[in-house]
């Protein structure tokens, strides 16, 4: 039973590790951190009663707990966000950056710095808003 308590031990330690890596990456997104925190503790529950019952003899329940634990931990584990394509469209572009329909290349140039001084990481802004702007710039000078 020395065992079952080390196994039960070492996926302790592996789910506090893979929670404390889970809050670092997912800080900025609440809603998968959620998932993500509350699908760890489910699969070390799973694969700890799995280990528990394999102990026991239990083989055919043991097999599918630990399999299911398994699953779930692959299935939760983090996935870098796939590129979004330029959804951006010239009436979005211009009213991102404050500009009319017939803003010359110097106005969307003088209208994007403006933005871009607030809105740039090294300013205080976001990453995600000063990349918006340059797409928005991008997209109306035909870049």
């Amino acid at each position: 039973m020395n065992l079952a308590w080390l196994a039960l031990a070492a996926i302790a330690v592996w789910a506090l590790i893979r929670l404390g890596r889970q809050t670092e990456r997912d800080s900025g997104r609440r809603g998968r951190a959620h998932w993500r925190v509350a699908a760890t503790l489910f699969a070390a529950v799973m694969i700890g009663c799995g280990v528990l019952l394999a102990f026991r003899s239990a083989w055919l329940p043991a097999v599918g707990l630990i399999g299911a634990g398994l699953w779930l931990t692959f299935a939760s584990r983090h996935r870098p966000l796939p590129p979004r394509g330029d959804g951006l469209t010239d009436a979005d572009a211009r009213s991102i950056l404050g500009v009319g329909a017939d803003a010359t290349p110097t106005q969307i140039n003088a209208a994007w710095k403006r933005q871009m001084a607030r809105a740039h990481p090294d300013q205080g802004g976001t990453e995600g808003l000063a990349s918006r702007l340059n797409a928005a710039r991008d997209r109306l000078l035909k870049r």
